[in-house]
């Protein structure tokens, strides 16, 4: 590990994966020293607080805030924000060209080190840096990291051996993100949800309540016959996977697997992961592609936001205008099923919010002064609260507006549905 901290100059330009990329071993010992003069880091998501970004000359470019991103901005880290949703990571790292590439992996095996729970973005950058004399490349290895595939020939999901300036072992564990409880809002959002999935349907989940709801539903329930499409990957589709209920017949190029660009969840699924060929890491630029997200047999994807306006637009990672989360693969996974006959895409999130003890609405009247818009309106199919859902596709500005106020929550519905019939406004 000493000499692959060494190998970072007091000015560097250094990049890793996302979440569960993240080398934690690493950059722990990183931030034991103190002598940098300008340390560029690009990442996202990062797993756990490192004291490197408190570290004077360091900074930090995140292309998607967490806890730990946001407990370093309110700590007075030097920490930015990156716009980019998940696929432009790559043109994004390319155009930074960092010297160092870093990334976490499973042990190697016959000369190969599989590249775990994450393939995101950073796979051609690894192997870019590799082949440049002037570029370092450091992998740290975890025997808690599953051993996991891609699609050879053209995806390999591996780096070799040769590839690596620096293989240094650690014992780090994945980041152990388990489901917290839905509550009862989110339980009756994925009711609500239900009915828009069938036998046979093509599934993209994130984490979250309200997706774990979904997943243990249909892990329970009757139908069965679904595809798994998904950016990421987490616990809840592996207990659907473990209840028998994946074909993954989806009728699209990789049929018969299960594709992701990254895992995170609970020791269990680790476990269940390794070694297992019937899910495949691909890069981000492949999973989440629009036009192949609609190519899948009956696709529902299944996505939340932090408000919704009555035109339609949502906001998902941003509050007040203030970062909160990230992009990720929203706009895609949104998008990618409207461009299909059979497709719907869901957009899911609680009517309402209690601040300093009052009832705020998010489904907005229209958008505050400052917000960012995540995925615009024109994206947007299906919207749905505790309260029921509305459909938003093929209707006009003012049909839209109505039935987005119908789902609000009933205490500020009035005031929401006077406002809807006053659209389309000038």
């Amino acid at each position: 590990m000493s000499d692959a901290v060494a190998a970072i100059r007091p000015d560097d330009t250094l990049a890793v994966g996302l979440g569960p990329a993240v080398p934690g071993g690493f950059f722990h010992a990183l931030g034991e020293r103190d002598d940098f003069e300008h340390l560029e880091v690009f990442g996202a998501l990062l797993p756990d607080l490192y004291q490197l970004f408190m570290r004077k000359g360091v900074h930090y470019r995140s292309g998607f805030f967490g806890p730990a991103e946001r407990f370093l901005r309110d700590a007075g880290a030097s920490i930015d924000f990156v716009p980019a949703d998940f696929r432009r990571f790559e043109p994004v790292l390319h155009h930074l060209n960092p010297r160092v590439m870093a990334t976490a992996a499973a042990p190697p095996v016959d000369g190969w080190v599989s590249l775990s729970v994450h393939a995101g973005a950073s796979v051609d950058e690894l192997h870019r840096a590799a082949a440049d004399p002037d570029r370092v490349v450091i992998v740290e290895v975890s025997p808690h990291f599953p051993r996991t595939f891609g699609m050879p020939p053209e995806y390999e999901h591996r780096l070799h051996v040769d590839e690596i300036d620096f293989l240094v072992e650690s014992d780090r564990e994945p980041l152990n993100l388990a489901d917290a409880p839905p509550s009862d809002a989110e339980r009756a959002i994925a009711e609500h949800a239900m009915q828009y999935i069938h036998r046979g349907c093509t599934l993209q989940t994130g984490i979250g309540g309200i997706p774990s709801q979904i997943a243990k539903l249909l892990a329970e329930g009757p139908l069965d016959d679904f595809g798994v499409h998904s950016e990421m990957f987490t616990t809840g589709l592996m207990h659907l996977h473990q209840a028998g209920k994946v074909s993954n017949l989806k009728g699209s190029r990789f049929d018969g697997f299960t594709v992701t660009t990254f895992a995170a969840g609970t020791p269990e699924l680790y476990r269940w992961l390794h070694e297992n060929d019937e899910v495949r890491f691909l890069p981000v630029r492949v999973v989440n592609s629009p036009e192949l997200i609609a190519q899948n047999r009956h696709m529902v994807t299944i996505n939340g936001a932090l408000a919704v306006d009555l035109a339609g637009q949502v906001v998902a990672d941003t509050i007040s205008g203030t970062q909160f989360s990230g992009i990720g693969g929203h706009e895609d996974f949104v998008s990618g099923p409207g461009l299909s006959a059979d497709g719907r895409s869901l957009v899911c999130l609680p009517s309402s919010s209690m601040v300093n003890g009052e009832l705020i609405t998010r489904i907005l009247p229209k958008l505050p002064a400052g917000s960012v818009v995540s995925t615009p309106r024109h994206q947007v199919d299906v919207v749905i609260t505790e309260f029921g859902a509305a459909e938003l596709m093929g209707r006009t500005i003012r049909e839209r507006a109505r039935a987005l106020a119908a789902i609000g929550h009933p205490d500020l519905r009035e005031e929401l549905l006077a406002v809807a019939e006053t659209w389309p406004q000038d």
